[in-house]
């Protein structure tokens, strides 16, 4: 299912929320939206899913716009989690899957094998209200896709998860991409999108300021990205001359440098006044690059479109 957004744009009391977003997420790929907090990525998503209609621009799905057959085909999760608590498990299963056009022999075929894959198996009669934050998460998580949709749409995915589920549903959504399902998600957690997108998209005030293939967006930023472990006190790296951008982590830096810049001033600067462990010239990281776009005026700057300006 190829999904196409074509200059959308949406205004709340003279605030522009989304302006002219174009997005174009071919069929089996899994596309992130990223941005920060209040950039554009729910309001996006709720246009895709006709909860609210765009004030310009189109919504396609296989070249056709959207009909109300379209709720049928998707999988939606949306950012506010929301379980009717006095129903236990296999009955909200049960009745999402309803919702959705599924019988309920044919849901409760199925149902018990996703239930243990999300380790909520012995929870099945239990009620929705017993469960912890984390199990009700996931929970939902299968409700949205128990009816088998050809395209998931999830907002905030990782949101509340610890990193044994972020994993699992990762996995899960890695297999749904091999079996040719088209996944949308929005996250502001650079790490899992780093992860699992084929493509992507970072919003920034409701403007697109990259789009393209992961590979190339990263290609495109250059490789003048170095990741250093160290023993000793690194601050003083983000005052050397050539230096960009300083990240710091609990056990490494990650530093870009000017174009043109050599690493090796910067390796010799350093061995002077720490112990190296690990010094390794590499593409910049997603989380960087996400750091570095998000203080950029989008009145002033151009999306990028494979790395590359347009």
């Amino acid at each position: 299912m190829h999904l196409r957004v074509e200059n959308i744009r949406k205004e709340y009391d003279g605030k522009v929320a989304v302006d002219n977003l174009s997005l174009d997420v071919p069929k089996g790929a899994i596309f992130g939206i990223i941005g920060p907090n209040g950039a554009g990525k729910t309001t996006t998503i709720r246009m895709i899913m006709n909860i609210i209609a765009p004030d310009s621009g189109r919504i396609l799905l296989d070249g056709r716009e959207i009909d109300a057959s379209f709720k049928d085909r998707v999988g939606y999760l949306p950012e506010e989690r929301g379980l009717y608590k006095k129903m236990t498990v296999s009955e909200i299963v049960v009745y999402m899957a309803e919702l959705k056009g599924q019988s309920p022999a044919r849901t409760k075929a199925v149902m018990d094998g996703w239930l243990k894959r999300i380790q909520l198996e012995e929870y099945k009669d239990r009620k929705v209200e017993e469960l912890s934050k984390g199990m009700a998460q996931k929970l939902q998580f299968v409700t949205t896709i128990i009816h088998d949709p050809e395209i998931v749409i999830l907002d905030e995915i990782f949101s509340g998860l610890d990193p044994i589920n972020i994993e699992l549903i990762k996995d899960i959504l890695l297999e749904m991409k091999r079996a040719g399902k088209t996944i949308l998600f929005s996250t502001h957690v650079m790490e899992q999108a780093e992860k699992l997108c084929d493509y992507l998209c970072m919003i920034s005030k409701g403007k697109k300021v990259i789009d393209g293939r992961l590979s190339d967006v990263k290609a495109g930023f250059g490789t003048n990205s170095v990741q250093i472990e160290m023993e000793g006190d690194g601050a003083f790296v983000q005052k050397l001359p050539g230096v960009i951008s300083f990240s710091e982590f609990n056990n490494y830096v990650e530093v870009e440098l000017e174009k043109g810049v050599s690493s090796d001033a910067l390796l010799k600067a350093l061995a002077e006044r720490v112990s190296v462990r690990r010094f390794e010239v590499m593409e910049p990281s997603l989380y960087n690059i996400f750091i570095n776009m998000a203080k950029v005026d989008p009145a002033e700057s151009q999306a990028t479109e494979g790395g590359q300006h347009v």
